[in-house]
């Protein structure tokens, strides 16, 4: 093969290359530029709804608000009984699916991996994530409240938590895979026990992302309706017996925005703002908490 044959032959292959390097820029520019308009709709729609929810909310937001119960239509009143029936039954529902889905995480990542109870229970996590909520409560409705023949805080408390617990499993298990085996072994050589480890060397490493997805978990509670619906149902007054019906932000959110009534209509975006400052400040708190270095 003569040199003219060889540069030819070279500048063909050159061509080739060009033309997919071209081909793979116009593709790379695409995928870029529909990213950024998908991204753009998105967060469109997220800044119109924040725009009402504070522009709405704070105009509703006064301090009879915080300090009133829940009023009668065209009277004036707050939502202090809501506030305090939401606080507590999130609260009481992490308090208590908290401790068993860390464990249940634990358990799966740390002790038996791939065992048939592992894997049984992986599937009954599956479905409790993927449930819609009102099943949740209906269930809780049929084993508790028609059982008591009671609507109660307990049922609200029991339906929250049974939310809180798959959302938990999953976060910490997952979690705790990510954590390099070489850490274990580490402190398997020098004697330490598998509690131990799983204490102090594996859940510590974890224990920003452990912590995010409780805080998750308790975001999600905190704005769930359907399954109070069923459970705790609603109270015009201020209790802080559990075993009565209870108020609760998204259960009095729901039935003031559904209302014709002014009042009503503002107190449910004064809700509304309530609930969204909440979640943020959480989720500030967990940022706070886990960002020094493990």
């Amino acid at each position: 093969m003569t040199s003219g044959e060889l540069l030819l032959q070279a500048a063909a292959l050159d061509r080739v290359r060009q033309t997919r390097y071209n081909q793979r820029k116009f593709v790379n520019r695409l995928a870029l530029t529909l990213s950024l308009l998908a991204m753009a709709f998105g967060l469109f729609w997220l800044f119109w709804i924040l725009f009402d929810t504070v522009r709405l909310g704070i105009e509703g937001l006064t301090m009879d608000t915080l300090t009133q119960m829940t009023p009668p239509p065209n009277d004036a009143g707050g939502l202090a009984n809501a506030i305090y029936g939401s606080f507590l039954m999130v609260m009481l529902a992490a308090f208590v699916g908290t401790p068993i889905g860390v464990m249940a995480g634990i358990y799966l990542a740390e002790f038996e991996t791939k065992g048939w109870l592992s894997s049984t229970t992986r599937f009954v996590n599956d479905i409790l994530l993927s449930a819609p909520s009102i099943v949740i409560g209906l269930f809780v409705y049929a084993v508790v409240v028609a059982q008591f023949k009671t609507f109660s805080g307990y049922a609200g408390i029991l339906a929250l938590a049974l939310i809180v617990i798959p959302v938990v499993i999953r976060t910490t298990e997952n979690m705790l895979q990510l954590v390099p085996p070489g850490l274990r072994e580490a402190a398997y050589a020098l004697g330490a026990p598998k509690w131990k480890v799983i204490l102090s060397i594996t859940l510590r490493a974890a224990r920003a992302g452990v912590v995010t997805g409780i805080l998750l978990a308790v975001a999600r509670i905190a704005g769930e309706t359907a399954p109070l619906l069923f459970t705790a149902l609603n109270n015009q007054f201020w209790t802080s017996s559990l075993g009565e019906p209870m108020a609760s932000l998204p259960v009095t959110i729901f039935k003031f925005a559904m209302s014709p009534y002014e009042n009503w209509q503002k107190l449910a975006w004064a809700g509304v703002f309530l609930i969204t400052i909440g979640v943020l400040a959480l989720n500030i708190l967990a940022r706070v908490l886990t960002r020094s270095k493990i």
